[in-house]
């Protein structure tokens, strides 16, 4: 926790940095335009639906070593983890929920993508957050809510997007440094370029500490590899790997060594290959994509052993926009996704070993939309826009997801409506479970999918043409979740459909440039579900950024407030109580760098504290996150 001996080796960690940079400093150009910090915009498509971008700038000021670090102070968006680097399983030891979705295992209500492929657990149905590495990302997008028109089979949905080279013939590098509490060492390299009709990006980080208490220990290894090509003036085509490697341990509820429930460890490998034209009235892409992966719950406790699952998800995504009219434009997409996988049980003697190949999993989810912008004057805009998602499911029953939107525009102010259905099919993790509890035998494939009716409203409104207001008001109905039932609730055990519930909400955010070296942000959520048990969907949080640069200097501070929340899993189980509550926080983070030419552009050495005054907060019982901490860095480039 906070200690003479840390607020020593801060104030030497600032001291030090001004004396190395003086001189440097000399010569560097005072001038600067900060940029918003937390988020970087909220956007609204023609079809009136919500996203909310986080950019490399946010990134970098919220010093964000992974996922749940860089959307942390998103509004509308909750994290939990137990370690300061690595997330342990896919559900409270490494997660992120979007208003109140997401806490759903196994399944959850969530799927996660990097560039528009789908990356993550097919077996078990979720999110695993260390196989996205934020690093190498352009950007991170979060859909609040269904967007049939992008992405299907999810009610939410977060995109990674790769960075790419710039304009023009070019060559640039990064190398970022980092070590500081817990013996916590990070690295990240960087490398993009473009020349002639070819680009590139090459990015490359790594990640180690003990955490802050035993058994806390985490590590992150990944790679990212980009290859473009310019075929003419209207086609290219995009080659993208990446591969992760990565574990993290349970560190236990506090003084109770014996809930340490061993180590998670994740490895993941994505290939996707792209061809995309754009003409003047026609854009559109095609990707093939194939990525299979393993996690391996170790050392499990009791008799369970060790838990390997592997798992294979490939297809391909085709989008298609056309421009056929005045101001009219028609959407196009068609989605194959196949999932399969293996589990394997190597218990602990008694316990009998065992071994499960799932069956293989097929969707074929083909959409089209349309919107025509009508101008109702000099200055007034009128957008209306319909369209639906089909699916069509080699197991489960065919389903709809009709969505239709309005946007009334003028040059400072935008009022949208947005009305769509969200379709959330089961995954493998339903033979898994029949497998290991044979009572509920081939009941899983009677099940229907899950469908979420979203409602929302929103206002965007600019004052001045530095400051911008966002007001989002929703209403999120839930049907049919599927769950296991047992006698007397069933006459015999049993897959169903039995679960419903809603969620209304309200997200507001005020993002200000006061000058061009100081610049703030201010979020409010507000949830109130049916399920007042709902893990993870605080009734109240508040997220405030305010970024600071002058001269060589830039200071950047975040800060939450987050009440009172259940936490743990909403289990799959009929009957299913979950008492568990963490309380409300608050808790400031700070980060302080100065640039040094002499390390090229991007040259900069930093301070960055978590926890700056050392309050007590966790995001589960008995798992208390670290007291004050921080890391010192250094950045260079070319």
């Amino acid at each position: 926790m906070n200690s003479p001996l840390l607020r020593h080796a801060m104030t030497l960690a600032l001291t030090g940095m001004s004396g190395l940079t003086q001189a440097a400093a000399l010569e560097l150009d005072t001038t600067q335009v900060v940029d918003s910090p937390v988020i970087d915009q909220n956007e609204t498509d023609r079809f009136g639906s919500l996203a909310t971008v986080v950019g490399q700038e946010q990134i970098r000021d919220l010093n964000a070593l992974d996922l749940s670090s860089a959307l942390r102070r998103t509004p509308g968006v909750t994290v939990s983890r137990f370690n300061p680097v690595g997330a342990f399983g896919g559900a409270e030891g490494g997660a992120v929920y979007i208003r109140g979705m997401g806490a759903s295992r196994p399944g959850s209500e969530i799927k996660t993508y990097i560039d528009g492929v789908p990356f993550y657990m097919p077996v078990w149905n979720h999110p695993l957050l260390d196989l996205l590495p934020i690093h190498g990302m352009q950007s991170v997008t979060v859909y609040k809510g269904p967007q049939p028109q992008r992405f299907g089979n999810t009610f939410a949905a977060i995109d990674l997007a790769p960075r790419l080279a710039g304009p023009g013939d070019n060559h640039h590098g990064e190398l970022q440094l980092t070590g500081g509490s817990f013996r916590t060492v990070t690295e990240q390299a960087a490398l993009s370029g473009r020349s002639g009709d070819w680009d590139y990006t090459l990015a490359q980080g790594s990640a180690h500490s003990d955490g802050d208490r035993a058994d806390g220990d985490g590590r992150l290894n990944n790679g990212l590899g980009q290859l473009g090509y310019r075929l003419n003036e209207n086609w290219s085509t995009r080659l993208l790997l990446l591969h992760a490697d990565n574990e993290a341990s349970d560190p236990g509820q506090l003084h109770k060594p014996e809930t340490r429930n061993g180590r998670f460890r994740t490895r993941g490998t994505l290939a996707a290959l792209t061809l995309a034209h754009d003409y003047e009235q026609a854009q559109g892409s095609l990707k093939l994509y194939r990525n299979e992966g393993r996690g391996s719950a170790l050392e499990q406790t009791g008799l369970d052993g060790d838990t390997i699952t592997d798992f294979v998800l490939q297809g391909l995504r085709w989008e298609e926009t056309l421009q056929p009219w005045s101001q009219g434009e028609l959407a196009l997409g068609l989605d194959i996704d196949e999932t399969r996988g293996d589990v394997t049980f190597r218990r602990v003697a008694p316990a009998p070993q065992d071994q499960f190949d799932t069956p293989t999993l097929r969707l074929v989810s083909p959409h089209i939309a349309i919107s025509q912008a009508i101008d109702l004057g000099p200055d007034w805009t009128l957008t209306p826009s319909a369209g639906i998602r089909t699916y069509d499911h080699n197991v489960y029953a065919s389903e709809q997801a009709p969505h239709a939107g309005v946007v009334l525009s003028t040059r400072n102010l935008e009022l949208r409506a947005n009305v769509s259905r969200g379709v959330n099919y089961p995954g493998l993790e339903t033979s898994v479970l029949s497998h290991l509890i044979p009572a509920l035998g081939q009941t899983w494939r009677e099940l229907d999918p899950e469908r979420l009716d979203h409602r929302e409203l929103g206002v965007k409104f600019n004052p001045t043409d530095s400051a911008t207001l966002d007001l989002a008001v929703f209403q999120d109905k839930l049907e049919n979740r599927y769950l296991f039932a047992f006698p007397p609730a069933v006459s015999q055990p049993t897959y169903i459909n039995l679960g419903d519930y809603e969620v209304r909400g309200s997200e507001a955010s005020w993002q200000q440039r006061w000058n061009a070296n100081w610049s703030s942000f201010l979020g409010l959520t507000w949830l109130d579900p049916t399920l007042k048990t709902l893990p993870y969907a605080p009734e109240r949080s508040v997220s405030l950024g305010v970024t600071y640069a002058q001269g060589p200097w830039r200071v950047s501070t975040d800060a939450q407030y987050q009440s009172r929340m259940y936490v743990l899993q909403e289990e799959r189980v009929n009957g299913a109580s979950n008492t568990e509550q963490v309380d409300a926080f608050t808790v400031v983070n700070l980060r302080v760098g100065h640039a040094v030419p002499a390390l090229g552009e991007v040259g900069e050495v930093f301070l960055a504290v978590e926890n700056l005054f050392d309050r007590d907060y966790a995001y589960r019982t008995g798992y208390p996150m670290p007291g004050t901490s921080a890391q010192v860095g250094v950045k260079m480039g070319f």
